[in-house]
């Protein structure tokens, strides 16, 4: 199993992003929350409220889950982060029955 973590803008767009993955059977499920955030932008330090995805779907999908993301997000540089995951065996079985 594979998470995929993206931030956001806010939760209009996570959610636009989550039901865009899910209809493309890309994920099979998305957890959507609001983060506070701090980084380096441009020269300064940013400090905004965003919102942040957590996906889970299958390795072989984050090609195509990064190329959707890009052509959807509104950032110039969107974090898409995939991360290596075990799960118990009948949630892992129920991934692999969602996710095409």
């Amino acid at each position: 199993m594979t998470l995929i973590y993206i931030t956001c803008k806010d939760q209009e767009e996570a959610k636009k992003i989550s039901l865009h993955l899910l209809k493309k059977r890309l994920i099979a499920c998305a957890n959507m929350f609001p983060i506070k955030s701090m980084y380096w932008w441009k020269g300064k330090i940013e400090n905004q409220k965003e919102a942040a995805i957590l996906a889970k779907t299958l390795e072989k999908n984050f090609g195509k889950i990064k190329k959707e993301v890009l052509r959807l997000h509104s950032y110039e540089i969107p974090c898409i982060l995939k991360i290596d995951a075990e799960a118990n065996e009948s949630y892992d079985d129920w991934i692999k029955k969602e996710v095409k």
